[in-house]
Protein backbone atom coordinates (compact mmCIF):
# COMPACT_ATOMS: atom_id res chain seq x y z
CA UNK A 1 0.00 0.00 0.00
CA UNK A 2 1.28 3.48 -0.83
CA UNK A 3 0.30 7.03 0.01
CA UNK A 4 1.47 10.43 -1.16
CA UNK A 5 2.53 12.95 1.50
CA UNK A 6 3.14 16.68 0.95
CA UNK A 7 5.88 18.20 3.12
CA UNK A 8 7.41 21.64 3.67
CA UNK A 9 10.73 21.31 5.51
CA UNK A 10 13.83 23.37 6.31
CA UNK A 11 16.59 22.71 3.73
CA UNK A 12 18.74 20.63 6.10
CA UNK A 13 15.83 18.39 7.09
CA UNK A 14 14.77 17.96 3.44
CA UNK A 15 18.26 16.62 2.67
CA UNK A 16 18.11 14.04 5.51
CA UNK A 17 16.21 10.86 4.63
CA UNK A 18 15.65 10.03 8.30
CA UNK A 19 14.09 13.47 8.90
CA UNK A 20 11.91 13.10 5.79
CA UNK A 21 10.79 9.65 6.93
CA UNK A 22 9.95 11.00 10.39
CA UNK A 23 7.96 13.90 8.92
CA UNK A 24 6.07 11.51 6.64
CA UNK A 25 5.24 9.22 9.56
CA UNK A 26 4.00 12.16 11.63
CA UNK A 27 1.70 13.39 8.87
CA UNK A 28 0.47 9.86 8.11
CA UNK A 29 -0.11 9.29 11.84
CA UNK A 30 1.88 6.08 11.75
CA UNK A 31 5.10 4.71 13.20
CA UNK A 32 8.34 5.46 11.35
CA UNK A 33 9.10 1.73 11.32
CA UNK A 34 5.88 1.02 9.40
CA UNK A 35 7.23 2.93 6.38
CA UNK A 36 9.21 0.33 4.49
CA UNK A 37 10.38 2.67 1.75
CA UNK A 38 9.76 6.09 0.30
CA UNK A 39 10.19 7.82 -3.03
CA UNK A 40 10.53 11.53 -3.84
CA UNK A 41 8.08 12.54 -6.57
CA UNK A 42 8.62 16.31 -6.63
CA UNK A 43 11.12 18.67 -5.00
CA UNK A 44 11.26 22.48 -5.15
CA UNK A 45 12.80 25.31 -3.13
CA UNK A 46 10.45 28.03 -1.85
CA UNK A 47 12.65 31.10 -1.31
CA UNK A 48 9.91 33.72 -1.42
CA UNK A 49 10.40 34.50 2.28
CA UNK A 50 13.36 34.71 4.64
CA UNK A 51 12.34 31.41 6.21
CA UNK A 52 13.33 29.25 3.23
CA UNK A 53 11.54 25.93 2.83
CA UNK A 54 11.87 22.90 0.60
CA UNK A 55 8.60 21.45 -0.67
CA UNK A 56 8.49 17.71 -1.17
CA UNK A 57 5.92 15.36 -2.61
CA UNK A 58 6.78 11.94 -1.18
CA UNK A 59 5.24 8.55 -1.88
CA UNK A 60 5.51 6.30 1.17
CA UNK A 61 5.13 2.52 1.13
CA UNK A 62 4.03 0.19 3.90
CA UNK A 63 4.89 -3.42 3.14
CA UNK A 64 5.11 -3.01 -0.63
CA UNK A 65 8.24 -2.09 -2.53
CA UNK A 66 7.91 0.67 -5.15
CA UNK A 67 7.89 -0.30 -8.80
CA UNK A 68 10.39 1.45 -11.03
CA UNK A 69 9.07 4.67 -12.50
CA UNK A 70 11.04 4.21 -15.68
CA UNK A 71 9.72 2.24 -18.61
CA UNK A 72 12.60 0.39 -20.31
CA UNK A 73 13.74 1.27 -23.80
CA UNK A 74 12.29 -1.35 -26.12
CA UNK A 75 15.17 -2.12 -28.45
CA UNK A 76 14.47 -3.61 -31.87
CA UNK A 77 17.12 -4.72 -34.34
CA UNK A 78 16.57 -2.43 -37.30
CA UNK A 79 19.63 -3.37 -39.37
CA UNK A 80 17.49 -4.55 -42.30
CA UNK A 81 14.58 -2.16 -41.84
CA UNK A 82 13.51 0.82 -43.91
CA UNK A 83 15.94 3.72 -43.56
CA UNK A 84 15.17 7.30 -42.59
CA UNK A 85 17.84 10.00 -42.78
CA UNK A 86 18.29 12.33 -39.81
CA UNK A 87 20.41 15.43 -40.42
CA UNK A 88 21.90 16.53 -37.10
CA UNK A 89 22.83 14.69 -33.89
CA UNK A 90 21.51 17.18 -31.34
CA UNK A 91 18.63 16.40 -28.96
CA UNK A 92 16.00 16.48 -31.73
CA UNK A 93 18.00 14.15 -33.97
CA UNK A 94 19.05 11.70 -31.25
CA UNK A 95 15.57 11.32 -29.79
CA UNK A 96 14.09 11.00 -33.27
CA UNK A 97 16.52 8.12 -33.80
CA UNK A 98 15.57 6.42 -30.53
CA UNK A 99 11.88 6.63 -31.38
CA UNK A 100 12.43 5.33 -34.92
CA UNK A 101 14.17 2.28 -33.46
CA UNK A 102 11.20 1.64 -31.16
CA UNK A 103 8.98 1.86 -34.24
CA UNK A 104 11.11 -0.63 -36.19
CA UNK A 105 12.75 1.88 -38.56
CA UNK A 106 16.48 2.27 -39.14
CA UNK A 107 17.82 5.77 -38.44
CA UNK A 108 20.74 7.04 -40.50
CA UNK A 109 22.18 10.00 -38.58
CA UNK A 110 24.39 12.38 -40.55
CA UNK A 111 26.30 14.86 -38.38
CA UNK A 112 28.78 17.47 -39.62
CA UNK A 113 30.84 17.50 -36.42
CA UNK A 114 32.95 15.08 -34.42
CA UNK A 115 32.18 12.75 -31.52
CA UNK A 116 32.03 14.19 -28.00
CA UNK A 117 35.63 13.26 -27.17
CA UNK A 118 37.16 14.77 -30.29
CA UNK A 119 35.04 17.92 -29.86
CA UNK A 120 36.82 18.65 -26.57
CA UNK A 121 40.10 19.24 -28.42
CA UNK A 122 38.51 21.68 -30.86
CA UNK A 123 36.66 23.48 -28.07
CA UNK A 124 39.91 23.90 -26.14
CA UNK A 125 41.54 25.45 -29.22
CA UNK A 126 38.86 28.16 -29.31
CA UNK A 127 39.77 29.29 -25.81
CA UNK A 128 43.54 28.83 -25.99
CA UNK A 129 44.39 29.60 -29.62
CA UNK A 130 41.24 31.50 -30.68
CA UNK A 131 40.81 29.13 -33.63
CA UNK A 132 37.24 28.08 -34.56
CA UNK A 133 36.64 24.88 -36.51
CA UNK A 134 33.41 25.58 -38.47
CA UNK A 135 32.28 21.96 -38.14
CA UNK A 136 33.43 21.14 -34.58
CA UNK A 137 32.79 23.67 -31.83
CA UNK A 138 30.37 24.40 -28.98
CA UNK A 139 27.42 24.27 -31.42
CA UNK A 140 28.34 21.52 -33.91
CA UNK A 141 29.20 17.90 -33.22
CA UNK A 142 27.71 14.87 -31.51
CA UNK A 143 24.99 15.96 -29.10
CA UNK A 144 24.69 19.41 -30.67
CA UNK A 145 24.87 22.65 -28.70
CA UNK A 146 23.33 20.92 -25.67
CA UNK A 147 26.34 18.66 -25.03
CA UNK A 148 28.57 21.41 -23.64
CA UNK A 149 25.92 23.41 -21.83
CA UNK A 150 24.18 23.51 -18.47
CA UNK A 151 21.90 20.70 -19.61
CA UNK A 152 18.78 22.46 -18.38
CA UNK A 153 15.75 20.21 -18.64
CA UNK A 154 13.04 22.60 -17.49
CA UNK A 155 10.49 23.51 -20.14
CA UNK A 156 7.23 25.44 -20.04
CA UNK A 157 5.94 23.43 -23.00
CA UNK A 158 3.68 20.72 -21.61
CA UNK A 159 1.36 20.01 -24.55
CA UNK A 160 3.72 18.98 -27.34
CA UNK A 161 4.46 15.47 -26.17
CA UNK A 162 5.81 13.21 -23.46
CA UNK A 163 8.34 15.31 -21.54
CA UNK A 164 8.58 12.64 -18.85
CA UNK A 165 9.64 10.00 -21.36
CA UNK A 166 12.55 12.19 -22.44
CA UNK A 167 13.73 12.40 -18.82
CA UNK A 168 13.34 8.62 -18.44
CA UNK A 169 15.45 7.94 -21.52
CA UNK A 170 18.14 10.27 -20.22
CA UNK A 171 18.15 8.35 -16.93
CA UNK A 172 18.42 5.04 -18.81
CA UNK A 173 21.54 6.44 -20.46
CA UNK A 174 23.26 7.60 -17.28
CA UNK A 175 21.55 10.74 -16.00
CA UNK A 176 20.99 11.15 -12.26
CA UNK A 177 17.44 10.10 -11.39
CA UNK A 178 16.85 13.31 -9.49
CA UNK A 179 15.91 14.86 -12.85
CA UNK A 180 12.62 12.96 -12.52
CA UNK A 181 11.54 14.97 -9.48
CA UNK A 182 13.48 18.25 -9.31
CA UNK A 183 11.35 21.28 -10.20
CA UNK A 184 14.17 22.68 -12.36
CA UNK A 185 16.28 19.66 -13.34
CA UNK A 186 19.64 19.94 -15.05
CA UNK A 187 22.39 17.54 -16.08
CA UNK A 188 25.61 19.55 -16.11
CA UNK A 189 28.24 19.91 -18.80
CA UNK A 190 30.47 17.38 -17.02
CA UNK A 191 27.81 14.64 -17.25
CA UNK A 192 26.33 15.27 -20.70
CA UNK A 193 29.16 13.86 -22.88
CA UNK A 194 28.86 10.43 -21.23
CA UNK A 195 25.08 10.43 -21.64
CA UNK A 196 25.37 11.38 -25.32
CA UNK A 197 27.94 8.63 -25.92
CA UNK A 198 25.62 6.08 -24.30
CA UNK A 199 22.75 7.16 -26.57
CA UNK A 200 24.98 6.72 -29.63
CA UNK A 201 25.87 3.20 -28.43
CA UNK A 202 22.18 2.32 -28.06
CA UNK A 203 21.47 3.53 -31.59
CA UNK A 204 24.41 1.64 -33.12
CA UNK A 205 23.74 -1.55 -31.12
CA UNK A 206 20.18 -1.57 -32.46
CA UNK A 207 21.43 -1.39 -36.04
CA UNK A 208 21.20 2.35 -36.59
CA UNK A 209 23.84 4.11 -38.65
CA UNK A 210 25.78 7.01 -37.10
CA UNK A 211 27.86 9.01 -39.59
CA UNK A 212 30.08 11.72 -38.08
CA UNK A 213 32.14 14.41 -39.81
CA UNK A 214 29.82 14.48 -42.82
CA UNK A 215 28.39 17.89 -43.65
CA UNK A 216 25.23 17.94 -45.72
CA UNK A 217 25.75 20.11 -48.80
CA UNK A 218 22.57 19.43 -50.75
CA UNK A 219 18.98 18.23 -50.50
CA UNK A 220 17.98 15.76 -53.22
CA UNK A 221 14.53 16.95 -54.24
CA UNK A 222 12.65 15.82 -57.33
CA UNK A 223 9.58 17.94 -57.90
CA UNK A 224 7.90 18.10 -54.51
CA UNK A 225 9.44 14.88 -53.12
CA UNK A 226 12.68 14.60 -51.18
CA UNK A 227 14.78 11.58 -52.04
CA UNK A 228 17.77 12.05 -49.73
CA UNK A 229 20.78 14.27 -49.15
CA UNK A 230 24.25 14.90 -50.54
CA UNK A 231 27.31 15.44 -48.34
CA UNK A 232 30.72 17.04 -48.82
CA UNK A 233 32.75 14.71 -51.00
CA UNK A 234 29.71 14.24 -53.26
CA UNK A 235 28.32 11.22 -51.40
CA UNK A 236 24.57 10.63 -51.71
CA UNK A 237 22.32 9.05 -49.08
CA UNK A 238 18.86 8.06 -50.27
CA UNK A 239 15.57 7.83 -48.41
CA UNK A 240 11.99 8.98 -49.05
CA UNK A 241 12.04 10.63 -45.60
CA UNK A 242 14.52 13.15 -44.18
CA UNK A 243 14.25 14.54 -40.65
CA UNK A 244 15.96 17.93 -40.59
CA UNK A 245 17.26 18.51 -37.04
CA UNK A 246 20.23 20.78 -37.61
CA UNK A 247 20.05 23.35 -34.77
CA UNK A 248 19.76 27.12 -34.92
CA UNK A 249 23.39 27.84 -35.86
CA UNK A 250 23.49 25.77 -39.08
CA UNK A 251 22.97 28.80 -41.29
CA UNK A 252 24.16 27.01 -44.42
CA UNK A 253 21.16 24.68 -44.17
CA UNK A 254 18.79 27.60 -44.68
CA UNK A 255 20.69 28.52 -47.85
CA UNK A 256 20.42 24.90 -49.02
CA UNK A 257 16.69 25.01 -48.40
CA UNK A 258 16.31 28.14 -50.49
CA UNK A 259 18.39 26.69 -53.32
CA UNK A 260 16.18 23.58 -53.24
CA UNK A 261 12.95 25.59 -53.31
CA UNK A 262 12.14 24.65 -49.71
CA UNK A 263 10.01 27.46 -48.28
CA UNK A 264 11.28 29.42 -45.27
CA UNK A 265 9.70 32.16 -43.19
CA UNK A 266 10.94 34.79 -40.74
CA UNK A 267 10.22 34.59 -37.02
CA UNK A 268 10.95 36.54 -33.85
CA UNK A 269 14.19 35.90 -31.97
CA UNK A 270 16.33 37.76 -29.42
CA UNK A 271 19.83 39.18 -29.02
CA UNK A 272 21.75 40.97 -26.30
CA UNK A 273 24.61 40.30 -23.89
CA UNK A 274 25.61 37.88 -21.15
CA UNK A 275 25.89 39.29 -17.63
CA UNK A 276 28.02 37.71 -14.91
CA UNK A 277 27.72 38.33 -11.14
CA UNK A 278 29.51 36.73 -8.21
CA UNK A 279 27.36 33.72 -7.29
CA UNK A 280 27.58 34.75 -3.63
CA UNK A 281 25.88 38.06 -4.49
CA UNK A 282 22.99 36.32 -6.29
CA UNK A 283 22.70 33.91 -3.33
CA UNK A 284 22.42 36.81 -0.87
CA UNK A 285 19.76 38.51 -2.97
CA UNK A 286 17.64 35.43 -3.62
CA UNK A 287 18.03 33.90 -0.15
CA UNK A 288 17.31 37.18 1.68
CA UNK A 289 20.79 37.49 3.15
CA UNK A 290 20.85 33.87 4.36
CA UNK A 291 24.00 31.84 3.84
CA UNK A 292 23.40 29.18 1.18
CA UNK A 293 25.33 26.56 3.12
CA UNK A 294 25.36 22.92 2.09
CA UNK A 295 21.63 22.39 1.68
CA UNK A 296 20.50 24.98 -0.85
CA UNK A 297 21.38 25.05 -4.56
CA UNK A 298 23.24 27.92 -6.17
CA UNK A 299 20.54 30.56 -6.54
CA UNK A 300 19.16 31.48 -9.95
CA UNK A 301 16.80 34.14 -11.25
CA UNK A 302 14.30 34.77 -14.02
CA UNK A 303 13.63 38.35 -15.08
CA UNK A 304 11.41 39.93 -17.72
CA UNK A 305 10.21 43.46 -18.48
CA UNK A 306 8.65 45.29 -21.41
CA UNK A 307 10.76 48.21 -22.70
CA UNK A 308 9.55 50.35 -25.61
CA UNK A 309 7.27 47.65 -26.91
CA UNK A 310 9.78 44.80 -26.79
CA UNK A 311 10.51 42.14 -24.20
CA UNK A 312 13.80 42.34 -22.30
CA UNK A 313 14.45 39.15 -20.38
CA UNK A 314 16.93 36.73 -18.87
CA UNK A 315 17.78 33.69 -20.95
CA UNK A 316 19.62 30.46 -20.12
CA UNK A 317 20.57 31.52 -16.58
CA UNK A 318 23.55 29.47 -15.35
CA UNK A 319 24.10 29.53 -11.57
CA UNK A 320 27.54 28.38 -10.53
CA UNK A 321 28.60 28.38 -14.17
CA UNK A 322 30.94 29.71 -16.84
CA UNK A 323 30.70 31.85 -19.95
CA UNK A 324 32.01 30.12 -23.07
CA UNK A 325 32.89 31.12 -26.68
CA UNK A 326 30.18 29.82 -29.02
CA UNK A 327 31.20 31.16 -32.43
CA UNK A 328 30.88 28.80 -35.39
CA UNK A 329 33.19 30.72 -37.75
CA UNK A 330 36.30 32.86 -37.59
CA UNK A 331 35.83 36.63 -37.33
CA UNK A 332 32.69 36.40 -35.21
CA UNK A 333 32.23 36.45 -31.46
CA UNK A 334 29.33 34.76 -29.66
CA UNK A 335 29.02 34.05 -25.93
CA UNK A 336 26.90 31.49 -24.13
CA UNK A 337 26.71 29.95 -20.65
CA UNK A 338 27.12 26.51 -19.12
CA UNK A 339 27.32 24.92 -15.67
CA UNK A 340 28.74 21.68 -14.25
CA UNK A 341 26.37 19.31 -12.46
CA UNK A 342 27.23 20.60 -8.97
CA UNK A 343 27.13 24.26 -10.06
CA UNK A 344 30.13 25.07 -7.90
CA UNK A 345 31.72 27.90 -9.90
CA UNK A 346 31.98 31.24 -8.01
CA UNK A 347 30.14 32.93 -10.90
CA UNK A 348 26.49 33.24 -11.96
CA UNK A 349 25.77 34.23 -15.56
CA UNK A 350 22.72 34.77 -17.72
CA UNK A 351 21.87 36.02 -21.15
CA UNK A 352 19.93 39.30 -21.03
CA UNK A 353 18.33 39.74 -24.41
CA UNK A 354 15.94 41.95 -26.35
CA UNK A 355 13.11 40.64 -28.50
CA UNK A 356 13.64 41.20 -32.24
CA UNK A 357 10.64 40.96 -34.57
CA UNK A 358 10.61 40.66 -38.37
CA UNK A 359 9.31 44.22 -38.68
CA UNK A 360 12.48 45.45 -36.93
CA UNK A 361 14.72 44.22 -39.76
CA UNK A 362 14.04 46.75 -42.49
CA UNK A 363 17.74 47.61 -42.80
CA UNK A 364 18.42 44.02 -43.84
CA UNK A 365 15.44 43.57 -46.19
CA UNK A 366 17.72 42.82 -49.17
CA UNK A 367 18.46 39.46 -47.51
CA UNK A 368 14.78 38.54 -47.67
CA UNK A 369 13.78 35.74 -45.34
CA UNK A 370 17.38 35.56 -44.03
CA UNK A 371 17.34 39.18 -42.78
CA UNK A 372 17.53 38.05 -39.15
CA UNK A 373 20.63 35.99 -39.85
CA UNK A 374 22.30 38.98 -41.48
CA UNK A 375 21.48 41.01 -38.37
CA UNK A 376 23.07 38.33 -36.19
CA UNK A 377 26.17 38.20 -38.38
CA UNK A 378 26.67 41.96 -38.26
CA UNK A 379 26.41 42.09 -34.48
CA UNK A 380 28.76 39.12 -34.06
CA UNK A 381 31.28 40.75 -36.39
CA UNK A 382 31.06 44.00 -34.39
CA UNK A 383 31.68 42.07 -31.16
CA UNK A 384 34.71 40.36 -32.70
CA UNK A 385 36.20 43.68 -33.79
CA UNK A 386 35.49 45.40 -30.47
CA UNK A 387 37.00 42.49 -28.58
CA UNK A 388 40.28 42.94 -30.46
CA UNK A 389 39.67 40.70 -33.51
CA UNK A 390 40.18 37.54 -31.45
CA UNK A 391 37.90 35.45 -29.23
CA UNK A 392 38.48 37.94 -26.40
CA UNK A 393 35.03 39.31 -25.58
CA UNK A 394 34.19 43.01 -25.41
CA UNK A 395 33.11 43.67 -21.82
CA UNK A 396 31.93 46.47 -19.52
CA UNK A 397 30.98 46.74 -15.88
CA UNK A 398 27.20 46.58 -15.54
CA UNK A 399 26.58 49.86 -13.70
CA UNK A 400 28.96 51.64 -16.09
CA UNK A 401 27.00 50.32 -19.06
CA UNK A 402 23.70 51.58 -17.65
CA UNK A 403 25.30 54.96 -16.89
CA UNK A 404 26.80 55.17 -20.39
CA UNK A 405 30.34 55.26 -19.07
CA UNK A 406 33.43 53.33 -20.22
CA UNK A 407 34.98 50.93 -17.69
CA UNK A 408 38.57 51.73 -16.76
CA UNK A 409 39.06 48.22 -15.36
CA UNK A 410 37.20 44.91 -15.36
CA UNK A 411 36.65 42.32 -12.61
CA UNK A 412 37.84 38.77 -12.98
CA UNK A 413 35.46 36.74 -15.14
CA UNK A 414 34.90 33.07 -15.97
CA UNK A 415 35.32 33.56 -19.73
CA UNK A 416 38.59 31.75 -20.48
CA UNK A 417 39.68 33.48 -23.74
CA UNK A 418 39.71 36.76 -21.83
CA UNK A 419 37.93 40.11 -22.07
CA UNK A 420 38.67 43.57 -23.46
CA UNK A 421 37.19 46.71 -21.94
CA UNK A 422 34.79 48.13 -24.52
CA UNK A 423 31.99 50.74 -24.44
CA UNK A 424 29.11 48.46 -25.42
CA UNK A 425 26.69 51.34 -24.80
CA UNK A 426 28.22 53.08 -27.83
CA UNK A 427 28.40 50.35 -30.45
CA UNK A 428 25.44 48.07 -29.66
CA UNK A 429 22.53 48.90 -32.01
CA UNK A 430 20.25 51.47 -30.39
CA UNK A 431 17.23 49.17 -30.50
CA UNK A 432 19.17 46.67 -28.38
CA UNK A 433 21.51 48.84 -26.29
CA UNK A 434 18.95 51.39 -25.09
CA UNK A 435 16.44 48.69 -24.17
CA UNK A 436 19.14 46.75 -22.30
CA UNK A 437 20.12 49.84 -20.33
CA UNK A 438 16.50 50.42 -19.28
CA UNK A 439 15.95 46.72 -18.65
CA UNK A 440 18.94 46.43 -16.33
CA UNK A 441 17.71 49.51 -14.43
CA UNK A 442 14.33 47.84 -13.92
CA UNK A 443 15.94 44.54 -12.90
CA UNK A 444 17.96 46.45 -10.29
CA UNK A 445 14.69 47.55 -8.70
CA UNK A 446 13.37 43.98 -8.67
CA UNK A 447 16.56 42.54 -7.15
CA UNK A 448 18.30 44.96 -4.77
CA UNK A 449 22.03 44.73 -5.40
CA UNK A 450 21.72 43.30 -8.92
CA UNK A 451 22.71 46.56 -10.67
CA UNK A 452 26.32 46.79 -9.55
CA UNK A 453 29.80 47.25 -10.92
CA UNK A 454 30.71 43.91 -9.35
CA UNK A 455 28.88 42.52 -12.37
CA UNK A 456 30.19 42.60 -15.93
CA UNK A 457 28.46 42.24 -19.31
CA UNK A 458 30.05 40.44 -22.27
CA UNK A 459 29.00 40.72 -25.90
CA UNK A 460 27.25 39.25 -27.67
CA UNK A 461 24.49 36.77 -26.86
CA UNK A 462 23.04 36.28 -30.34
CA UNK A 463 22.11 32.60 -30.75
CA UNK A 464 19.10 32.35 -28.44
CA UNK A 465 16.92 30.89 -31.20
CA UNK A 466 16.64 30.77 -34.95
CA UNK A 467 15.43 33.87 -36.83
CA UNK A 468 14.01 31.45 -39.43
CA UNK A 469 11.24 28.87 -39.39
CA UNK A 470 10.88 26.02 -41.88
CA UNK A 471 7.08 25.80 -42.28
CA UNK A 472 5.38 22.45 -41.75
CA UNK A 473 1.90 21.01 -41.56
CA UNK A 474 0.78 21.33 -37.90
CA UNK A 475 -0.76 17.84 -37.92
CA UNK A 476 1.44 15.76 -40.23
CA UNK A 477 4.65 17.70 -39.31
CA UNK A 478 5.99 17.43 -42.87
CA UNK A 479 7.12 20.47 -44.85
CA UNK A 480 4.20 22.35 -46.33
CA UNK A 481 5.40 21.77 -49.91
CA UNK A 482 8.12 19.10 -49.97
CA UNK A 483 6.78 15.63 -49.23
CA UNK A 484 8.93 13.47 -46.96
CA UNK A 485 10.83 16.41 -45.41
CA UNK A 486 10.31 16.71 -41.65
CA UNK A 487 11.85 19.87 -40.14
CA UNK A 488 12.09 19.77 -36.34
CA UNK A 489 13.91 21.14 -33.31
CA UNK A 490 15.44 24.54 -32.64
CA UNK A 491 16.92 25.01 -36.10
CA UNK A 492 13.55 24.62 -37.77
CA UNK A 493 11.95 27.06 -35.34
CA UNK A 494 9.77 24.68 -33.32
CA UNK A 495 11.46 24.29 -29.94
CA UNK A 496 13.90 25.79 -27.49
CA UNK A 497 16.04 23.71 -25.16
CA UNK A 498 16.92 20.05 -24.71
CA UNK A 499 13.56 18.65 -23.63
CA UNK A 500 11.34 20.48 -26.10
CA UNK A 501 13.76 19.65 -28.93
CA UNK A 502 13.83 15.99 -27.91
CA UNK A 503 10.03 15.90 -27.80
CA UNK A 504 9.83 17.54 -31.22
CA UNK A 505 12.26 14.98 -32.65
CA UNK A 506 10.19 12.18 -31.13
CA UNK A 507 7.04 13.60 -32.69
CA UNK A 508 8.77 13.87 -36.08
CA UNK A 509 9.78 10.20 -35.89
CA UNK A 510 6.20 9.17 -35.17
CA UNK A 511 4.97 11.30 -38.08
CA UNK A 512 7.52 9.63 -40.38
CA UNK A 513 6.30 6.21 -39.26
CA UNK A 514 2.73 7.14 -40.15
CA UNK A 515 3.88 8.46 -43.53
CA UNK A 516 5.79 5.28 -44.37
CA UNK A 517 2.78 3.14 -43.54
Amino acid sequence: MSRIIQLSLPPQAAADEAAVRKACASQAESQTTSITSLRILKRSVDARHKNIRVNLSVEIFAGDEPDTLIEPFRVKNVTSSKEVIIVGAGPAGLFAALRLIELGIRPVIIERGKDVSARKVDIARISREHIVDPDSNYCFGEGGAGTYSDGKLYTRSKKRGDNQRVLELLCLHGANRNILYEAHPHLGTDKLPGIISAIRKTIIDAGGLFLLEKRVTGLLINGNQINGVKTAGNESFLSPCVILATGHSARDIYELCLSGNVDLEMKSFAMGVRVEHPQSLIDRIQYHGNERGNYLPAASYSLVKQVDGRGVYSFCMCPGGFIVPSATSQEELVVNGMSPSNRNSPYANSGIVVEIRPEDLGKYSAAGVLAGIEYQKELERDAWINGGSTQRAPAQRLADFVAGKASGSLPKVSYFPGVTSSPLHEWLPQEIGKRLMEGFSLFGKLMTGYLTNEAVILGVESRTSSPVRIPRDPEKLNHTRVSGLYPCGEGSGYSGGIVSSAVDGTNAAEAVSRYLK
